[in-house]
């Protein structure tokens, strides 16, 4: 495959081939812990109004005025006060949370990452633990996976290996450029109206996380494999649609990602993002194989683009590894961004 612009993501179709394991460097990787949750607002109640001196303050009519004086005035402060899963579905336009709007704040975590197309067995993930990787992607949803059947991929696999100290990477891999590069991907070209397929696929992204355990605050991936590039109608209504899917994923309380070969994908995205457009991914996973990490120095990104903490890089496909006896087909992946917030 290219080094440059795979048209697959490795584990998903590529054939297997054996591993350079000298070309990756080996890091340790920390994870930061998640953010306690913020609480909701409880509005203050105003104090009760002085009773006149006249009649007197025990009189059973004063003391009914009062009581209904207070309970109209502590229904107003409910009425004013912002509602917990309003504030939690609040973003703003560039991906980033406030403290104010925020129930919890992204999970970030720095190291290395694998990603495969299904996921492991607990025994593999364990065995894994001595590996030099700390996160790794989950195929979590989609029509499009290459994987469809995720055997091991339930709520407990989820709790599991995230006790073991794994941090995840949810990969939402749904409809496809209409000129997607790879065959096995045509048969999810975009069709119909853009904006309303992104938004529909948005929802679903955001119903499979919570169906896993994945809260808010997580970030979910959209994956678009490689596209012919130079074509504007199918980049247009690639965009369309990307949008459109960030705009859902963010607006129910998750952080869009976005995942693509840094020559097609993630070319155009970064044009529009240079060019002021608003809803675009808040997070970014480029794929270019240089069999070497070069997380801040993507030439197609500007360098202040995606940061701080929302860049991913794919820089190697295909490469088989084995850590306590287990062996794997991955792709590798270094990273500076959120991973899944688990709930406990």
């Amino acid at each position: 495959m290219s080094t440059h612009a795979p048209p697959e993501r490795g584990p998903e179709h590529g054939p297997e081939r054996e591993p350079d394991l000298a070309s990756a460097p080996v890091a340790a990787a920390a994870a930061v812990p998640a953010a306690a949750s913020v609480p909701a607002p409880v509005p203050a109640s105003a104090p009760p109004p002085s009773p006149p001196s006249s009649p007197s303050p025990s009189s059973p009519r004063v003391r009914t005025v009062v009581t209904a004086l207070v309970a109209a005035l502590v229904g107003a402060a409910l009425l004013t006060a912002p509602a917990p899963a309003s504030a939690a579905r609040q973003g703003a336009e560039d991906g980033t949370w406030s403290g104010s709007t925020a129930p919890v704040e992204p999970v970030h975590y720095t190291g290395r990452a694998f990603d495969t197309c299904e996921a492991p067995s607990l025994t593999v993930m364990k065995a894994w633990r001595s590996s030099p990787y700390g996160a790794m992607g989950i195929y979590f949803g989609g029509r499009g996976r290459g994987c469809p059947t995720q055997r091991e991929l339930t709520p407990a696999w989820v709790a599991s290996v995230h006790t073991m100290g794994w941090r995840l990477l949810p990969l939402f891999v749904g409809s496809q450029a209409p000129c997607v590069v790879a065959a096995a991907k045509r048969p999810f070209a975009i069709s119909g109206s853009p904006t309303s397929l992104g938004t529909k696929e948005g929802g679903e992204a955001v119903r499979a996380a919570e169906a896993l355990g994945l809260g808010t605050s997580s970030p979910l991936y959209l994956d678009i494999e490689a596209y012919r590039p130079g074509d504007a109608p199918c980049a247009a209504t690639t965009l369309s649609f990307v949008r459109a899917w960030s705009r859902e994923v963010r607006r129910l309380g998750y952080v869009p990602g976005y995942y693509s070969s840094a020559d097609t994908g993630v070319r155009d995205i970064e044009a529009a993002r240079r060019a002021g457009t608003t809803d675009l991914p808040a997070v970014m996973w480029f794929a270019r194989w240089l069999g070497r990490p070069a997380l801040y120095t993507e030439p197609v990104l500007d360098s202040q683009a995606w940061m701080p903490h929302a860049r991913i890089h794919q820089y190697a496909g295909n490469v088989a590894e084995a850590y306590g006896g287990r062996r794997l087909l991955i792709d590798r992946n270094t990273m500076d961004a959120p991973v899944a917030r688990v709930i406990e």
